[in-house]
């Protein structure tokens, strides 16, 4: 273990917790194509808030960690870790194309008996049959000869203090069984809760999809009730809690389905199942169904301004929150948009407040401007708000007191506001 140096290429949400975590135990270098991020993390800040500072500082300064753009500074690494996104496109397909550009930067610079281990999300066979491929044409190198490969899936939850990356347990594998040994020893030597080594690298990959596609049938399933019960006029948080009280009900919740993770994973899956001519008619509708929350939240809006004889045309509404989830700065895939964007057609006076989110790119990736700051101000001048977003800085604020009226409209997406301040919630 001693002669590991260790490189993490991507230093997102994923990679730079785990690069850091690495730093403590082993000679790391973190490598990304952003130069404002690399300089930003040598600077000791991490905007993502994954990393404290306190952390950050004490790594660069203490374990010789750092971070670079210059592919050149990672050659040295012999254990090479791709951390990279796996999005979708615009028509639900998996788009690997940050995973084959990792994979060529780890070809440039991968040498005779280093390792490659892979933690992006992604459908069992994509790391042997998709990006080693890639490895092997750009290095000249034969894998399991000359350079050997594993497979990690990240379970970083993003905003989650408690569950952080020394905590989690995770899956390990390796191309060979020597290789899954050096692997697991490797991320056990900086694990608390240690390993679970799986057999294969595609099972370690299945595993990963699995995971959210089973959280995202299962957050599905509370929203079509959701949306049973609120046609019945019935609570849904009433019934929840009542069902919970038998000892084997799993108690989740209704809400918005958005992130890097559970709203896109699944589609990998669904890809790939198709091909072997499975069609995932369960996960597929799912996620038909997790994507028009956003949408149906606008509508439900829209149903109590209209009962309440708010007038929508032109309507002020406040909507509380834009990331995807609760006291984190993350807004990738965000379903607030859906609710934005459908409230837009009936109304341009719509204000997005959220003191977590960067308005700068809030502002690039969805042409939304929102506030960060000034909310005391916002008082007695909307005709609705919407709590799409359960921040710490929301739960004790007077909400009905942004209303111009007693016949304004309060909605509460997450069911944190008691019953009585409201007019409606999932």
């Amino acid at each position: 273990m001693d002669s590991i140096k260790i490189c993490v290429i991507g230093l997102g949400y994923v990679g730079l917790p785990l690069a850091r975590l690495f730093s403590t135990k082993f000679q790391t270098i973190g490598f990304d194509m952003n130069q404002s991020r690399v300089d930003a993390l040598n600077g000791g800040h991490d905007a993502t808030l994954e990393v404290d500072d306190r952390l950050l500082q004490e790594a660069i300064e203490k374990n010789g960690f750092r971070c670079t753009t210059d592919i050149e500074e990672i050659r040295e690494a012999n254990f090479y870790v791709v951390a990279v996104p796996t999005p979708v496109d615009e028509n639900n397909r998996p788009d690997l194309r940050p995973l084959w550009g990792a994979s060529e930067t780890v070809g440039k610079v991968i040498s005779k008996g280093d390792i490659v281990v892979y933690e992006s999300t992604v459908y069992p066979g994509v790391t042997e049959e998709e990006c080693l491929p890639v490895v092997e044409r750009v290095s000249g190198l034969k894998f399991n000869e000359d350079f050997y490969a594993g497979y990690s899936p990240e379970r970083i939850n993003p905003g989650d203090k408690e569950h952080t990356v020394e905590k989690i347990r995770k899956v390990t594998s390796g191309s060979t069984p020597e290789i899954a040994d050096i692997v697991d020893r490797v991320y056990n030597t900086v694990l608390i809760n240690g390993t679970h080594k799986a057999p294969s690298i595609k099972v370690a990959e299945a595993s990963k999809i699995i995971e959210n596609s089973q959280r995202d049938v299962n957050i599905a399933f509370m929203n079509e009730l959701a949306k049973i019960f609120n046609a019945m006029g019935i609570d849904t948080n009433d019934v929840i809690e009542a069902a919970s009280s038998k000892w084997n009900f799993i108690k989740l919740k209704p809400g918005l389905v958005g992130g890097h993770c559970i709203s896109v994973d699944p589609y990998y899956l669904i890809q790939k199942a198709q091909v072997y001519g499975v069609l995932p008619r369960v996960m597929f509708a799912a996620r038909r169904l997790n994507d028009g929350m956003g949408e149906y939240v606008a509508y439900q809006v829209i149903k109590l301004m209209n009962k309440k004889g708010v007038l929508v045309k032109d309507a002020n509404i406040l909507l509380l929150g834009v990331t995807f989830k609760e006291n984190c700065p993350d807004v990738r895939n965000t379903k607030v948009v859906d609710i934005y964007s459908t409230l837009r057609e009936y109304t341009d006076n719509i204000t997005v407040y959220d003191p977590w989110a960067d308005a700068a790119h809030v502002k690039h990736e969805y042409g939304i401007d929102i506030m960060n700051s000034g909310l005391e101000g916002q008082a007695g001048k909307y005709d609705a708000v919407v709590l799409c977003v359960a921040h710490n800085e929301f739960k004790h604020v007077d909400i009905r007191s942004f209303l111009r009226n007693e016949n304004g409209v309060v909605y509460d997406v997450k069911g944190i506001l008691d019953r009585e301040v409201i007019d409606g919630r999932l």
